[in-house]
């Protein structure tokens, strides 16, 4: 029998419990026989109606000094006392799963580190994607690749938000209301809306490709708070959509660049019909080519199911560190992101600033504004030539 506890019971942490329980033969199948029993439930709350209120505590040493408990399971999210919790288990020789995409981007080099050296895993699949399988595909299923790109999809609550603009023609507030009502975006948005959650997710995947630690805060981001319904009209009539895409390139010698930013996608692309909270990861391997993973990017049971898969692998590897990390480098490895090269989907009030691009193709106006789609160019030189006289979004070729 395998002893786990769980911090935190909020949606994920509930859906891990409700996992388990629900498919307990089948997971000891997966096991080799092994069961898992949930011991401790880590949370402030009190939950009397719970059907084992024995099993919640408030006080993580009664986990941590267990040794019982050789698998942890973290899903409070945040930093704080994520991280110092999650360090103390994996020091005591106690396996760690999370769905924490903060956590992993801000220390997740630290704690897989902690984890080799105490013979134990530090597991994250449920970190980006939700329930999609990204994690261990790029470790295992993709290893003989040379990852060469990955980008995607990365948010339901933005993906959301741009598919109602798009199908009903919502301005941005009204779509994020809706998501509020919903349940799909938080009273502070902020994390989804203005892309770090996004960020964060696809610095771990840059980060797992690449070899090397990529920083999140070294990545561009750009939100979606600035996308207009005519920005969304006028891409409608380029026989496109937009979406808020989180993108990395790797180079031959290891140069990464990474962005996050919505971007005008062809109706053609398969990217184009993923829609409301989906979302879809994309990876292009040297031998493989394209590969596309897609699914629920969020929810209660989806994110679950990527957890409690952790715990499965973590129960067959009790003392086996499996090989998941990336290196701390020093020299700076990030290309110059005003040396790319897009085609750009532009907005501004003047007809005559579209001049200015050779071979711009101009796509009409409406409410005083002009629509037009450049050449490829660098981003700096882009910039230059639009001296802030309208409002962009890159295109994905």
């Amino acid at each position: 029998m395998i002893k786990i506890a769980i911090m935190g019971y909020g949606v994920v942490g509930s859906g891990v419990y409700e996992v388990l329980k629900k498919n307990e033969k089948s997971i000891a199948k997966k096991t080799g026989g092994k069961t898992i029993d949930v011991k401790y439930i880590l949370d402030l709350r009190d939950f009397p109606d719970h059907e084992n209120p024995q099993l919640f505590t408030k006080n993580f040493d009664d986990i941590l000094n267990d040794d019982e408990v050789s698998i942890v399971v973290e899903v409070m999210g945040g930093l704080k006392p994520a991280y110092e919790y999650s360090k103390a288990a994996l020091c005591a020789g106690k396996n760690v799963v999370t769905s924490n995409k903060e956590l992993v981007a801000e220390h997740g080099t630290e704690l897989m580190a902690i984890a080799k050296e105490n013979h134990v895993n530090y597991l994250f699949e449920a970190s980006v994607g939700g329930g999609i399988p990204i994690i261990r595909p790029l470790n295992q299923c993709l290893a003989a690749n040379e990852i060469e790109e990955i980008y995607g999809i990365l948010n339901g609550t933005t993906n959301y938000i741009l598919t109602k603009m798009i199908t009903d023609g919502a301005d941005f507030a009204g779509a994020l209301a809706d998501a509020q009502c919903l349940g799909y975006a938080e009273r502070n948005p902020e994390a989804d809306v203005e892309g770090y959650d996004a960020c964060r997710k696809i610095a771990i995947l840059a980060s797992l490709a690449s070899g090397k630690f990529v920083n999140w805060r070294n990545i561009k981001t750009e939100g979606i708070t600035k996308i207009t319904r005519s920005d969304v009209a006028f891409a409608e009539k380029y026989n496109s959509v937009i979406k808020l895409i989180g993108f990395a390139k790797i180079s031959e010698d290891g140069e990464v660049f990474s962005r996050v930013c919505p971007m005008v996608i062809s109706k053609n692309h398969q990217l184009s019909d993923v829609n409301d909270v989906f979302n879809a990861i994309l990876v292009k391997g040297d031998s493989l080519g394209d590969v596309m993973f897609y699914g629920r990017g969020a929810g209660k049971l989806p994110t679950a199911s990527a957890v409690v898969a952790d715990v499965i692998d973590a129960a067959k590897h009790i003392h086996i560190n499996k090989f998941i990390t990336w290196k701390q480098v020093d020299k700076d490895f990030m290309a110059d992101p005003d040396a790319a090269v897009f085609r750009f989907f532009v907005r501004a009030e003047s007809e005559a600033v579209s001049k200015d691009f050779d071979g711009a193709e101009l796509l009409g106006s409406e409410n005083g504004e002009w629509f037009f789609v450049t050449k490829e160019m660098t981003e700096k030189a882009f910039l230059d030539a639009l001296s802030g006289r309208g409002a962009f979004i890159r295109l994905l070729d």
